[in-house]
């Protein structure tokens, strides 16, 4: 990597709070496109989604320039091209898809399990749903599946993860940046809250008990993916495990522990936990995905990462 001249003294506090700064403008303008539109319907009606879909596609792609921004004012210049530090590029593409959705659908074993338990077609009918080409076109023009499965996993892993992480890693190092990149992502979901009191789903209290809820579990998979990112160096992992998890749902406890068959699904549970701690380096050795852009720029980090054993540049 090289530097403008004084390049190294930026990083310190400068570093970080052009990171941090720039972190911010991409999270609220995240948000803010969501409600450029004005209307007084709920966020799940069709022509809500496709309103929001413009502006959520046009916060994306302008999203690189907040790097390019973030690069001439730090004078950072790395080695590799701006999209190779944004998770797209060729090397290790294969594994990249694959491996982490794995590693994801481990540790949803449970719910799996417990999916497929009362799951009302035998094995046989569902591959053949899942064949069925018929099947993923009544998918591709249903605007929430749009929403739920592709739209809203590619531009929040393309703004809180490619865009965010590249930034944060020079100031705060790799494994600080991955709990601190989902701090963004968890505070920027509770904008789900003006929605709910707009339109009374509840009280007061039950709505902001569900916020803090659903920022902590979005704060915990953002650490995950964020995690991926840099292992991997790849976006596609990311927004595939995402997809997957906006598909399944949170786990549904609550219905195991009542279910018929509650001490299997409970045994399924603990065994996708179990197996998922095991494989997790393993299948995230960055052997697999060839050479990482992100190292090049984990060289302006502090030289203390309390996280160290997480890096992918040793």
């Amino acid at each position: 990597m090289s530097e403008e001249a004084g390049g190294p003294g930026r990083s310190g506090a400068g570093l970080c709070w052009a990171a941090l700064a720039s972190c911010l403008g991409l999270a609220c303008s995240y948000v803010g496109s969501l409600y450029v539109w004005k209307s007084h319907l709920p966020r799940d009606h069709p022509s809500v989604i496709k309103r929001r879909f413009t502006s959520v596609l046009i916060v994306s792609g302008l999203s690189p320039f907040f790097i390019w921004t973030w690069k001439e004012v730090t004078g950072v210049k790395p080695d590799a091209s701006l999209l190779a530090l944004m998770g797209f590029r060729l090397e290790g593409i294969i594994p990249a898809t694959l491996l982490p959705l794995l590693l994801t659908m481990v540790l949803f074993l449970g719910p799996l399990i417990q999916l497929s338990m009362d799951w009302p077609w035998d094995l046989t009918d569902a591959l053949r749903i899942v064949f069925d080409s018929r099947f993923w076109l009544l998918c591709l023009t249903d605007i929430r599946w749009l929403r739920n499965q592709i739209i809203a996993p590619f531009t929040e892993e393309l703004v809180f993860r490619a865009c965010m992480l590249p930034m944060l890693v020079p100031c705060t190092g790799l494994g600080p940046a991955i709990f601190t990149c989902p701090l963004f992502f968890g505070v920027a979901h509770f904008h789900h809250v003006i929605e709910q009191l707009r339109f009374r789903q509840g009280s007061r209290t039950n709505i902001f008990l569900s916020a803090v809820f659903q920022f902590s579990y979005t704060a915990v998979f953002g650490a995950y993916t964020a995690f991926l990112f840099i292992r991997t160096g790849h976006l596609i992992g990311p927004v595939l495990c995402h997809s997957f998890c906006n598909y399944v749902g949170f786990p549904a406890v609550g219905a195991a522990l009542e279910h018929r068959h509650r001490l299997l699904v409970a045994l399924f549970y603990l065994l996708g936990v179990a197996l998922f701690l095991l494989l997790l380096h393993p299948l995230t050795d960055p052997a697999f995905f060839g050479h990482l852009p992100i190292c090049s720029l984990s060289r302006l980090a502090p030289p203390t990462d309390s996280l160290r054993g997480f890096s992918p540049c040793s």
